[in-house]
């Protein structure tokens, strides 16, 4: 896979992603959260184990630590989002949750020693100001609601960056199946502490919850995994900026939210930051070193 296509398939990813911020909320009013998130990473989870039984079962200790570990993010992440989608915009939950776009390079610097260079840092910015349109009030106060999303974009910072580590070094099939899995556990143990587990639920959160499991689970996270190998992390969190406008349009679309002005100025910005940081990037896509080595470490799907 070359790198516009990892790109391109990365950008989808944020697609699926976006669609799902006013399903999760219409859901909400029937389930609570972290039984949602539960039902839906085991139905994820054991799709994929369904599908690919004859990998799963080659699953060795490292990767089983590894995945435990990039789930141990993915669940707070998710779990943080959709507590926050209770008491906030479905457009606010997606641009907040971009915030990882400014969080990830910083992650990658301390934590893998791959700084960005000039055009990523410039797209950086340019979409860290994006979002500050789209996400802050004029008074910069933050709802509760606002206040656990901006914890899911670090979790799901730290989620970037564990996959861009692990990733090159493992089977994709075997790492997510038990990054879900792992979500899945932690999800469902914690509603037994926290709620009140149910499965009598109406036709439309199941099919809320079949969505986000199968397509927006199951299907984009063995997609990202095997991606994300052949791209750099600054670039993985650029394309994920994209989420919010996703979502930003898909609940004007079917919750009826308007954007104004501020917030389509916000929008652009993040689209301009994406173009500047790969036309500044300059090099082709084999003269990454960490996408020699994905390339080199990997198997194709």
């Amino acid at each position: 896979m070359t790198r516009w296509q990892a790109d391109l398939t990365l950008g989808f990813v944020a697609l699926i992603w976006g669609s799902t911020f006013v399903i999760v909320q219409n859901a909400l009013d029937e389930v609570a959260p972290l039984t949602f998130v539960a039902w839906r990473f085991a139905l994820a989870a054991i799709l994929l184990a369904a599908l690919f039984r004859h990998r799963v079962r080659g699953l060795t200790r490292a990767e089983l630590r590894a995945g435990a570990l990039i789930g141990m993010w993915l669940a707070g992440g998710y779990v943080f989002q959709t507590i926050g989608l209770q008491t906030t915009t479905t457009a606010k939950a997606g641009f907040i949750t971009g915030l990882s776009v400014v969080i990830v390079p910083a992650l990658a610097t301390l934590l893998l020693r791959r700084p960005p260079g000039r055009g990523p840092a410039l797209g950086i910015l340019a979409a860290t100001v994006g979002l500050a349109f789209l996400s802050l009030e004029r008074d910069l106060s933050m709802a509760s609601g606002d206040l656990w999303v901006l914890a899911c974009a670090l979790m799901f910072a730290l989620h970037i960056v564990s996959v861009a580590h692990f990733a090159p070094q493992h089977d994709p099939i075997r790492l997510a199946t038990v990054q879900i899995a792992t979500v899945a556990v932690l999800a469902g143990g914690a509603s037994f502490v926290f709620e009140t587990p149910r499965a009598d639920l109406p036709a439309e959160t199941w099919g809320a919850i079949a969505f986000t499991g199968l397509v927006a689970t199951a299907l984009v996270f063995s997609l990202q995994v095997y991606a994300q190998r052949f791209t750099t992390p600054t670039h993985t969190a650029l394309l994920f900026s994209l989420e919010p406008v996703f979502a930003a349009f898909f609940g004007w679309w079917w919750a009826n939210e308007v954007l104004g002005a501020k917030e389509l100025v916000g929008c652009g910005l993040i689209l301009a930051g994406m173009i500047v940081a790969e036309l500044g990037d300059g090099h082709a896509p084999e003269a990454s070193a960490e996408g020699r080595a994905s390339a080199q470490a990997s198997e194709a799907l």
